[in-house]
């Protein structure tokens, strides 16, 4: 289990917000947090304390009137800490390149593949011929519904038909070296975590999984521990000290280099 941090721009700022609020209409979201640092600043401090495979999120769409500003700042914090972050915002194979250059691991994609209810599997295998497999991240958003957590797409608008499930991934792993999954009911609202959806991640254990959603306390670390069986790793937003919340930076740092 290993702790990966964030970053996430919007409208040229770091920001924490309620995912779910994000529009593209007028660049609105719900804002939690409102950074006076730069994405440098979190880079040099994620660098400093050596974690690694941390997000950088970009979360204006490209017809923004905000987004080269949005872009140039995660372009300063991929340059800052070269190698030791990923990009994701937009990803598609004619841009996917110039963040690698910048100095990311992986880019991340979401709305390339993830688009209008549906998975493209067709963009995935353009994706992989264009980076490589072993260069891509893919973003999993879902919603628990009766039938399970399905896939959701467009900014979380969107239901699609696929639960997400063991062999959801053994399908996605063709095209991808790890994968970050975003509970999206819980999304910013740092109030716990789906602890049915941290169990299926921590019981299929092929490629490295991220769980993203709710986390507010060191307990519900420790339950993405136990429940994960010390296999997802995990990011922390809205609830970190750093961004406004209440969940102390070193008590994370001090949670992320337990050893068992």
């Amino acid at each position: 289990m290993q702790f990966r941090p964030c970053i996430d721009i919007h409208n040229g700022k770091v920001k924490q917000i309620v995912g779910g609020s994000l529009r593209d209409v007028g660049d609105t979201a719900n804002e939690n947090f409102v950074s006076e640092q730069d994405a440098a600043f979190f880079a040099n401090l994620y660098k400093a304390a050596g974690l690694k495979g941390g997000h950088v999120i970009m979360l204006n769409s490209p017809d923004s009137e905000y987004f080269e500003a949005t872009k140039e700042q995660a372009l300063l914090a991929l340059r800052t800490y070269s190698g030791g972050l990923q990009a994701g915002g937009g990803i598609n194979p004619d841009n996917a390149g110039e963040f690698l250059s910048a100095g990311a691991s992986h880019v991340i994609v979401t709305s390339y593949a993830f688009k209008d209810g549906v998975i493209h599997f067709d963009r995935l295998k353009k994706l992989v011929k264009a980076v490589g497999k072993e260069r891509l991240v893919l973003d999993v958003s879902c919603r628990r519904t009766e039938n399970g957590y399905k896939v959701v797409t467009d900014r979380w608008q969107k239901l699609t038909g696929e639960t997400v499930d063991g062999a959801l991934l053994d399908r996605l792993s063709e095209y991808c070296d790890e994968f970050l999954i975003h509970a999206v009911d819980v999304e910013g609202k740092a109030q716990g975590i789906e602890q049915e959806l941290v169990k299926m991640m921590g019981g299929w254990n092929k490629l490295p999984v991220t769980y993203a959603g709710g986390v507010h306390s060191t307990d519900d670390l420790e339950l993405i521990r136990e429940l994960g069986q010390n296999r997802v790793n995990f990011t922390v937003g809205s609830a970190l000290d750093i961004f406004g919340g209440n969940l102390r930076w070193e008590e994370v740092i001090k949670i992320n280099n337990k050893k068992i």
